[in-house]
């Protein structure tokens, strides 16, 4: 008998544009990431980047206990090499990388325990909303391991000395402080989770989609380029907005708003 996905794409155009929610599968285990789970993350998020209809993209935990409980532990547990290991954390990598790479906005709508790897997933979105019993940490030096990979996301979050303090100390914290520290973007009470997801996501619709496109690729360049490479390559996305009749389009919209409005006024 095959084994059962783990990560499940749903697509829907009930706002107004396509939006993907991709679902963690691993209820059992805290949907926990393991290799066959991460493979097949990867995979369909691969098929994500390459929809051009695609607007948003949300990214959850089954059930209501976990957003992404951590990497496997049994798995990286039998890990004894130096190479095993390498190759186990350059998956979570590529999980993490797939997130970040993928063209439109990613919201992680954060259920529940966020540790580890799964605290890097987070950081790894653009947007985060949180429930109020979320509860979130990175654990591995208690298990003999660093934190790594997109962990190194979480100083331009929470600074430095938040940083160092949740990956030292290796302590959880409850989503208020979370949110307090600059690691959640929004916090809610968790029959209201789903709301505020769609509050966001509709928000992101009624950008012009390629609009948004250009600026999360440029938000991505930003990171790694000094000050004035910075400003140059804005100025490059800004040209090549014009490249289509969208920002015309658009800008018409926008006035003739404006004349109605002022029409009605009177």
């Amino acid at each position: 008998m095959d084994a059962q996905p783990q990560v499940q794409v749903d697509l829907d155009c009930s706002q107004g544009g396509l939006v993907a929610t991709v679902l963690i599968k691993n209820e059992s285990r805290l949907n926990s990431m393991n290799s066959v789970l991460m493979t097949e993350f990867v995979e369909a998020m691969a098929k994500l980047r390459v929809n051009e209809e695609l607007r948003a993209v949300i990214l959850t935990g089954a059930g209501e206990k976990a957003f992404v409980g951590g990497a496997d532990i049994k798995e990286m547990a039998k890990l004894s090499q130096p190479e095993e290991a390498r190759e186990f954390i350059t998956r979570v990598h590529l999980c993490c990388d797939a997130v970040r790479s993928m063209p439109v906005p990613v919201i992680a709508r954060i259920n529940g325990f966020t540790f580890g790897a799964g605290l890097e997933l987070a950081a790894a979105c653009d947007l985060r909303i949180g429930c109020e019993s979320a509860i979130f940490g990175m654990p591995e030096v208690k298990l003999g391991i660093p934190s790594v990979v997109e962990a190194a996301l979480l100083p331009s979050l929470v600074g430095w000395s938040r940083t160092r303090q949740m990956l030292l100390l290796g302590e959880p914290f409850p989503a208020v402080d979370a949110e307090k520290w600059g690691l959640l973007d929004h916090v809610v009470p968790a029959d209201e989770l789903d709301d505020a997801v769609r509050e966001w996501t509709a928000q992101i619709l009624t950008g012009a989609p390629r609009a948004i496109r250009l600026q999360k690729q440029l938000i991505g360049r930003w990171e790694d380029l000094p000050l004035k490479s910075a400003i140059a390559a804005g100025i490059d996305s800004f040209a090549s907005a014009f490249e289509t009749d969208e920002p015309a389009r658009k800008m018409r919209e926008f006035l003739d708003e404006q004349q109605r409005r002022k029409h009605s006024s009177q």
